[in-house]
């Protein structure tokens, strides 16, 4: 059952994920993956992927931690390295992932979209990349920078993505979920799911429907000319600021303001989505277009946390029991068994293969 706009504690964990359980994760990740394609298809499964309940309780299914952060990132590469020798077959490729492979995704979409000759919409593909990976990092600033970025394609067309940030202060982490096909405005409020330890009091939500004045706003402030705006935030920013949020003067950067201005007028972006794509506009200069926008035109971002309420899941390395090698084993080959028979014929194998599923749902 699909559960979204909730939340799940991830908490840091330190240590690394063992070899032998990480093959085991492969294994019975391909055999519970191609179960699922083969009954319910490519987009069913990125719908599932996409539910931030599902994708923790595959985690759990696989034998990791309950609810360590680092669940996203191992999950994420075992699901990964699953599919990948049967992604052209399934018409299904997996790109991206922790760190310098999440800055990879781009030139492994690229690979993947030649590979399956889908020529046509690799750029549209790697353009929605990186604007998801600029949303969540930018226009929604909730404190967490994203670290992990992993964007599944098909060849026709539909995505999914799923994407983690850090809280350095806290060592929480808040994971990101989204499914393409239920995606009809970037920027009202998009997410299939967000994963995260508590509810923020304030955060600057530019994803929110709330925000389409101030986004709007912001657009408007690029068509000035910079003397004029420098003028009139230099005249009123000093009192404006202590009446609105809890705001102080470092977070509104006047001095770096017309550095900021500069590089949006070159970049002269059409609407919201080609200002998030401004090379070299980070969050810092995304904030002082917004609070800027908000002093001259005199309009309010939404600065509610997109999280809905928060779901905690207990538990810790080991419990409730520690891992059975046998039983882990034994659980992989019915499963691979069942997916070899299931090719033969719709015999008596493909009903024990339905009733299986059902354990997924």
């Amino acid at each position: 059952m699909m559960i979204s706009k909730s939340t799940v504690d991830l908490p840091l964990h330190y240590g690394k994920c063992p070899p032998w359980l990480f093959k085991k994760m492969i294994r019975l990740s391909r055999a519970i993956l191609l179960v699922m394609l083969r009954e319910f298809g490519r987009r069913e499964l990125l719908r599932r992927l996409a539910d931030p309940f599902w994708f923790q309780a595959l985690g759990c299914l696989l034998g990791f931690d309950w609810h360590s952060s680092g669940l996203t990132t191992t999950v994420g590469g075992a699901i990964k390295k699953a599919l990948e020798p049967e992604a052209k077959d399934w018409g299904i490729f997996i790109c991206g992932g922790k760190g310098s492979q999440a800055l990879s995704t781009p030139a492994e979409i690229e690979k993947w979209g030649e590979r399956a000759s889908l020529k046509t919409e690799i750029q549209n593909m790697i353009t929605l990349s990186r604007l998801v990976a600029r949303i969540d990092n930018n226009a929604l600033q909730d404190g967490f920078s994203l670290y992990f970025h992993l964007f599944i394609f098909t060849e026709k067309g539909d995505w999914a993505v799923i994407q983690q940030g850090m809280d350095d202060k806290t060592s929480y982490a808040r994971r990101y979920h989204w499914f393409g096909p239920k995606v009809e405005d970037f920027f009202a409020d998009p997410h299939e799911g967000i994963a995260s330890p508590v509810k923020k009091a304030e955060v600057l939500n530019l994803t929110a429907k709330e925000s389409e004045m101030a986004r709007k706003g912001v657009l408007s402030l690029l068509k000035e000319p910079m003397f004029k705006i420098l003028k009139e935030v230099k005249a009123e920013h000093k009192f404006r600021l202590k009446r609105e949020h809890s705001l102080s003067d470092n977070d509104f950067s006047y001095e770096v303001l017309p550095k900021i201005l500069e590089k949006t007028y070159q970049s002269n972006p059409n609407n919201f989505t080609d200002l998030l794509l401004t090379p070299g506009l980070g969050a810092k200069g995304l904030r002082a277009l917004t609070l800027t926008a908000e002093l001259i035109y005199d309009v309010k971002a939404c600065r509610k946390d997109p999280v809905h309420y928060s779901y905690a899941h207990g538990g810790k390395d080991g419990y409730p029991y520690k891992i059975n090698s046998r039983v882990y084993e034994n659980t992989i080959r019915e499963l691979e068994f069942l997916l070899e028979q299931a090719k033969l014929s719709p015999s008596e194998k493909d009903n024990k293969l339905k009733n299986l599923l059902k354990l997924f749902k």
